[in-house]
């Protein structure tokens, strides 16, 4: 899709889009700007302009972040558009800069990180008051580049620009992704680090979201005892972002950082429900409001395997797997408490917030899973082994979680079942979960009547209609998600030119609660061939 020349675009641009750079306005700018790699000291970012690139191509935008924006589409297919947003021109107001920050890698301290391929081109207020933050990944390097060269390749950005917006539409708190663009120049990437470097085409996405302020950006300044700076970005942030705490003192860093754990247990709850896995929570990837940022090697858990990891840089140790996010967004905000203790001083209202972190989150994955099954609500007599039963008969062999949990509201729990081995028939919507038919043997077939009966049992508690139960189950459990292979097959026609499975996927997403006739194949289990196929099972950072 090559953007087009539209002149009433240019004329939209001067009267509708409205810069106020706040953070750059309010923030300590790097004094030096040479774009050179190195330690920046004293400031919370460095000016710098997006590499040109030779000719950009529109591959595809988000019409929901377009309304957000309150762009037109007529200025999104123009040129002036397309230039803007690959970094070939800045439009009247922008202001662009990379931010310092460092972060916690792998649980070690990195030291200084940054947006090393990501440059901030301004912050839009739109028609509501809104405001947004908009940023191009992949358009050079800049001051935190380190040894890489700022660019992003075509795969990597086709799985954030449709991640984005995946996540969106199934009510995960995200960052969102204004436009997919290919350069036209080719950037060199070892996929595997493995030593087999290629050339493949490059892209730009741009991301968009009212900030894009991690962990790691008051953990650099608490690191280098620049407790000034990190007043000063703790209180940009709750004057622009939380406005709604009051004035920020002492009292009120520590409600902020309250708040912080309960839109962090929100966001790994969400993560939870739909088996999305992260793949890379470093403390630099943990947003300060909760919101889901840097889709590097992410993936939905197809077999439920709560060990399971999508990043190979994680094989070993299986730091970020499924079944550890909860208690690393725990680790994780220990670390930010670390690093804002200045601010207050004090061990005991860091401390409360920690641990008020994991009660909130436990009574939210009860809340979460009575959802899931149907439930009224969330009875601990009943419900806790309820629960606890049926993860661990999920495990026991290979069983696609998604499929699973949206055909239980298929299952007809108003008929009367006197004892579990009449359950047979019941079960038939459930087969579609499984991978490996011989896995299904009689003990394990056993077990899970058991389970089930269990269940019914305790729906007839509720008294509720069937379609009263199914129509809460289905939009807490989604039939679309992005399967890491539906995305593959998407890079690659798209490698070859062809972008029409984007567009499709994009089409497909944006409604993944509800059954869309025709469309039966994006909701299939992973097939065999993608068991082991590159970008299908596990992805690098380079992904």
């Amino acid at each position: 899709m090559k953007a087009k020349t539209n002149d009433a675009s240019d004329v939209e641009i001067r009267t509708d889009i409205k810069f106020d750079n706040r953070f750059v306005r309010e923030l300590p700018a790097d004094p030096e700007t040479e774009n050179k790699r190195r330690q920046v000291l004293g400031a919370a970012y460095s000016r710098v302009t997006p590499k040109q690139v030779s000719s950009p191509t529109l591959i595809a935008y988000s019409k929901e972040v377009v309304d957000i924006l309150g762009f037109s589409q007529s200025f999104c297919e123009s040129d002036t558009f397309l230039n803007a947003f690959s970094g070939n021109r800045l439009l009247p107001g922008m202001d662009p800069y990379a931010a310092c920050y460092g972060g916690h890698q792998f649980g070690n301290w990195a030291g200084q990180l940054g947006d090393g391929r990501a440059i901030n081109l301004g912050e839009i207020v739109n028609r509501q008051s809104g405001r947004w933050i908009l940023q191009l990944k992949g358009a050079g390097p800049t001051p935190y580049s380190r040894t890489a060269d700022g660019l992003a390749v075509l795969r990597s950005s086709i799985r954030e620009f449709l991640c984005s917006e995946a996540m969106f539409h199934l009510r995960v708190p995200t960052t969102r992704a204004l436009s997919l663009i290919l350069t036209g120049e080719k950037v060199e990437r070892d996929m595997f680090y493995d030593g087999r470097p290629k050339l493949e085409p490059g892209a730009i996405v741009c991301r968009v979201a009212p900030t894009f302020t991690r962990f790691g950006n008051f953990e650099i300044f608490t690191a280098r005892g620049a407790t000034a700076l990190l007043k000063q970005l703790a209180d940009y942030t709750i004057r622009t972002d939380f406005p709604h705490l009051g004035d920020p003192s002492p009292e009120i860093y520590a409600k902020w950082f309250d708040e912080v754990c309960k839109l962090t247990a929100d966001m790994i709850l969400h993560w939870m429900r739909v088996g999305f896995v992260h793949g890379v929570m470093n403390t630099d990837n943990m947003s300060i409001t909760g919101l889901t940022i840097d889709y590097g090697p992410y993936g939905w858990l197809e077999d439920y395997n709560p060990g399971w990891t999508p990043n190979t840089t994680d094989a070993a140790t299986h730091r970020y797997c499924f079944g550890n996010q909860p208690a690393i967004a725990h680790w994780n905000l220990v670390k930010l408490a670390n690093a804002i203790y200045p601010l207050i001083g004090k061990v005991e209202p860091l401390q409360d917030a920690i641990d008020s972190f994991g009660r909130y989150y436990e009574t939210g994955f009860n809340t979460m899973m009575a959802q899931k099954l149907g439930l009224t609500a969330f009875t601990p007599e009943t419900d806790e082994s309820l629960v606890k039963g049926l993860l661990e008969i999920l495990p026991l062999v290979e069983t696609d979680m998604t499929i699973f949990f949206r055909n239980l509201a298929l299952l007809n729990t108003e008929c009367e079942y006197a004892e579990p081995t009449d359950m047979k028939p019941l079960t038939q919507p459930l087969m579609d979960a499984f991978y490996i038919p011989s896995q299904i043997t009689d003990t394990y077939l056993e077990r899970l009547h058991t389970w089930l009966h269990t269940y019914i049992r305790r729906l007839k508690q509720d008294n509720r209609p069937f379609e009263e139960k199914q129509n809460q189950m289905n939009p807490v459990n989604p039939k679309y998600v992005l399967r890491n292979y539906l995305a593959q097959l998407a890079i690659d026609k798209a490698e070859k030119g062809d972008y029409s499975m984007i567009h499709e996927l994009q089409e497909v997403l944006r409604h993944p609660y509800e059954d869309q006739p025709g469309k039966e194949a994006f909701a299939e289990k992973r097939p065999d061939w993608a068991r082991k196929k590159p970008g299908c099972s596990m992805l690098s950072c380079s992904s």
